[in-house]
């Protein structure tokens, strides 16, 4: 159980869509709109946690047709994120603390952000399927320990999540300058856009 949680937890702060979603959104919207961002993320792994618990996503990565429908529609999620924060970096930033800008993301918007860039992306399935099987007993029943080792996996983002998402906001009037929040956004939006195309990429 140790080793399980701290190899998730390794593998939840390398950096990934979600975390490039919550940084964004918590710099133009504050600490609800990161917090919001990560509740939806949590919300689309519950959707792998159910699938794997399942066998649905057996059944997925097992159909190559399937498999593929998700990753390409996973891609252009990304990708149009990706744009789209670029676009938002190159509109003009205000000098104030951010909260004239906090206003153009709800918290419906972050949490859609959140759950669909985690529900949309093959490789989360992919881990539920294959990484957290191998910390599964060989006796005993198989969907209570499946569901205990998930139930931790999630505890542990929404853990991460809510520490990365309040040093953000602490560090909030330093980011949130003009020229340093243009850069992060720019930042964010290659990195969503290289993070579909790694994902187009992959097999």
């Amino acid at each position: 159980m140790l080793t399980f949680a701290v190899a998730a937890l390794l593998l939840i702060m390398i950096p990934g869509p979600d975390q490039a979603l919550i940084t964004r959104n918590a710099l133009v919207g504050g600490r609800t709109a990161g917090l919001s961002t990560m509740v939806g993320g949590t919300l689309g792994l519950s959707v792998h946690v159910s699938a794997a618990s399942l066998g649905i996503s057996a059944l997925l990565l097992a159909s190559t047709a399937a498999f593929t429908v998700l990753k390409v529609i996973g891609t252009l999620y990304l990708m149009w994120m990706g744009i789209a924060t670029l676009r938002s970096a190159r509109r003009k930033v205000q000098e104030s603390d951010g909260t004239g800008a906090a206003r153009l993301l709800s918290r419906t918007q972050c949490l859609r952000q959140g759950f669909l860039s985690n529900a949309l992306n093959p490789k989360v399935a992919l881990f539920f399927v294959t990484f957290l099987p191998q910390f599964l007993p060989s006796t005993g029943h198989t969907l209570s320990n499946t569901l205990k080792l998930s139930v931790i996996f999630v505890l542990l983002y929404l853990l991460w999540f809510s520490l990365y998402t309040a040093t953000v906001d602490r560090f909030g009037a330093f980011l949130r300058r003009a020229t340093v929040r243009r850069r992060i956004e720019m930042t964010t939006g290659v990195l969503l856009i290289a993070f579909g195309l790694r994902l187009a990429l992959q097999n």
